[in-house]
């Protein structure tokens, strides 16, 4: 056939491989040796009854290729139908021994499906809940119910009924006409299932600019302690593709690794800012100015109480193991954190919004454990409806003096009701004011909606994380599980002013989609990033120091070189001991650095200051500390990763040097995987 005609799904399993021509519409079995057979392909153990199960339907799988490319006969009816009963067990199959061969041209045969309308997608991993949806379970709101007669039933697991992903002998029975994975093309529907399409949404943004210090000397923004772009990354790179760039947020990477900067003392106080001023290690011209942020950690003790909803998306695009059911134990690990008296309710949504739980308290888990066993996929999604019941639900259960926070699962596919995002932020910020926040956790890959999750959170005074593994779930819901819950800070902003006598250029390494315009620093209406107990913040700007032989921008010819006016303060402000100090004054001050925050339920920020002085550079990298250099070493990559035109020709070997120097204790070896992505990328990138 020619190249346009060639094979448009290859499918591997044990002894066979399967070609599927689209146009002529034929195949040829690369070997025809019975072993093993198909059910293998749906064991994940290789376990003796899989195999066995394979084994008894060897047979039936000669019989079936010896049927291929010759017109039909009455005796391949007899046999056909007798492979559909071994495989099967069908009534259907004993009453119409002449459905699938009655027609004079040959069975062709191609991928079985769960049922009528849904076709298997190689190569996707086994998901619970999807086995004997037509024949023996029903969904309502998400929740599997038993058919009748199934009482016997095990629950099963695999995209195709044939075979569980333990190749158990309960699950070789298929659902509807299939023959060992496989059914006739006289069947009514095209099941070879297409690539699926990839529909990730990223909304990117332009790296910072540099700027200059004498036309705009001072830089606004808003934390950001989301590491849900860090896992995105991982995932892609560990399935051997290069993330979309828009997906790479430099400040989410850097963010997502826990940095032992000192600790504040009192939840009065819950920042104690921390300044290293250190060589770019990209470019010998210049300077970085790493920020570092360490949120005081509340004892379990001192914690409030939690009032939590669960909002699941279980329409049909979660009908996958790294979605609903990564999700669904996530949730169940998360239960192990919280108290006998926090409450935990259930929502979920897909073709329509129910209540899979009431407000419950923790004392009664098995309730709790046995609504979160009960969700199952299946649907269209109708997220805005289930948002709705979410916050009814959480506005049941409130209590001023708790944490009040939907917690919303899903790969962000809302395709039904309002499907505006402003709507949709608009009614978030509404019940933000109310005190019920949101939280978003994200899952899956072809599917997945970042933009909307990102904004969600943002709007709704949360954080927004992806779990790609059951590693990532039990990071965010167990070890950081009070950072994820619990808000020691809200509205945290950042405002940083260069003196110009001093520093020439300078730009923001990230949080490009957090700027804010110099106004909004004092302006406490100005909603901004919440810091959870224990979390870390880095920040890191570059600079050029005036003088220096290689300048990223040229002085301006025609104005003078002045001295701006330092930014307003506010009524009640404490001054710094060193605030006359700026310009020329006091040129041993590089930048001024300003920290405003809310405490919880209050509504009028506070305010710390401190000055960056030139005392505090360092003479090498080496020198600086070694989560200092760690967090160098992640911005690089993640500059580096989505072609940033500022980094030169600072290369992945450079960064993997940087951060295996700085890797130090890694308990839990996340550093360690760090670099195993970088060794990844630049394999990636060079096969480009």
């Amino acid at each position: 056939a020619a190249a346009a005609s060639l094979a448009v799904l290859v499918i591997s399993v044990p002894a066979t491989v399967i070609y599927l021509d689209r146009n002529a519409q034929r195949e040829a079995f690369a070997d025809s040796q019975p072993i093993g057979g198909v059910l293998d392909m749906f064991s994940s153990d290789g376990n003796s009854t899989g195999r066995s199960a394979g084994q008894r339907n060897a047979k039936s799988d000669q019989d079936t290729r010896q049927l291929t490319n010759r017109p039909a006969k009455e005796e391949d009816t007899t046999r056909l139908d007798q492979t559909l009963e071994i495989a099967t067990g069908s009534d259907e199959a004993k009453k119409n021994p002449k459905s699938l061969a009655q027609q004079n041209r040959p069975p062709q045969l191609r991928v079985a499906s769960v049922d009528d309308n849904t076709a298997a997608p190689p190569p996707a991993e086994p998901a619970p809940g999807i086995i004997r949806h037509g024949a023996h379970a029903r969904f309502k709101d998400g929740v599997a119910e038993l058919a009748p007669g199934a009482a016997n039933t095990q629950a099963g697991s695999g995209l195709m009924s044939l075979g569980g992903n333990d190749g158990s002998a309960v699950n070789q029975r298929g659902i509807g006409l299939g023959v060992n994975g496989f059914v006739s093309s006289d069947y009514p529907h095209d099941l070879i299932a297409p690539v699926p399409e990839n529909r990730d949404r990223f909304e990117g943004a332009a790296p910072n600019p540099v700027k200059q210090v004498v036309a705009d000397p001072v830089s606004t923004f808003s934390v950001d302690v989301d590491t849900s772009s860090y896992s995105f990354i991982r995932r892609a790179l560990n399935s051997g593709q290069l993330p979309p760039k828009d997906a790479v947020r430099v400040e989410e990477l850097i963010n997502y690794f826990n940095y032992d900067y000192p600790r504040p003392e009192s939840a009065v106080a819950p920042f104690k800012p921390t300044v290293s001023l250190l060589p770019s290690p990209w470019n010998a011209s210049r300077q970085l100015i790493h920020i570092g942020l360490k949120g005081y950690e509340l004892a379990h003790a001192e914690r409030p109480r939690a009032n939590l909803v669960f909002l699941i998306d279980v329409s049909g695009s979660m009908a996958s193991s790294d979605k609903l059911a990564l999700l669904k134990q996530g949730l169940s690990m998360l239960l192990e954190t919280l108290r006998p008296d926090d409450t935990v309710g259930i929502v979920t949504y897909a073709s329509g919004s129910g209540v899979a739980l009431e407000p419950t308290k923790l004392a009664n888990k098995a309730k709790i454990q046995s609504a979160i066993a009960r969700l199952g996929a299946g649907g269209s999604t109708a997220g805005a409806q289930g948002i709705q019941d979410a916050y009814r639900l959480a506005q049941q259960a409130f209590d001023k003096e708790a944490v009040n926070r939907v917690i919303l699962g899903t790969d962000g596919d809302f395709n039904v009701g309002i499907t505006d995002r402003r709507q949709l932020k608009s009614y978030i910020e509404e019940k933000r004011k109310t005190g019920i926040f949101l939280s978003v956790l994200g899952f899956g890959r072809g599917n997945y909606n970042d933009a909307l999750m990102q904004a969600l959170a943002q709007n709704g005074n949360g954080t927004a994380a992806y779990i790609d593994t059951l590693s990532e779930a039990r990071k965010v819901l167990i070890e950081e599980a009070s950072s994820t819950l619990f808000p020691i800070a809200q509205d945290v902003k950042i405002q940083i002013e260069f003196n110009p006598a001093v520093v020439s250029d300078y730009r923001l390494v990230g949080y490009e989609t957090r700027a804010l315009h110099r106004e909004d620093f004092n302006n406490d209406k100005i909603d901004a990033g919440d810091v959870g107990s224990g979390h870390a913040v880095t920040a890191i700007y570059e600079i050029t120091p005036v003088g220096a032989e290689v300048k990223t921008v040229d002085d301006l010819r025609y104005q003078k070189q002045a001295a701006p006016t330092p930014t307003s303060a506010r009524p009640g402000d404490q001054p710094n001991a060193n605030s006359e100090s700026v310009g020329q004054v006091k040129p041993d001050e590089i930048a001024f650095l300003k920290l405003r925050y809310k405490l919880p339920n209050e509504d009028v920020s506070k305010l710390i200051t401190m000055p960056v002085l030139s005392s505090q550079a360092l003479n090498g990298a080496d020198q600086a500390a070694e989560d200092v250099r760690f967090a160098v070493a992640v911005a690089a990559f993640g500059q580096r990763l989505r072609g940033d035109p500022w980094i030169g020709e600072h290369s992945y070997d450079d960064i993997i040097a940087l951060a295996n120097k700085a890797k130090g204790d890694d308990a839990f070896g996340l550093r360690g995987q760090f670099v195993e992505l970088v060794r990844l990328a630049k394999v990636l990138t060079s096969g480009k």
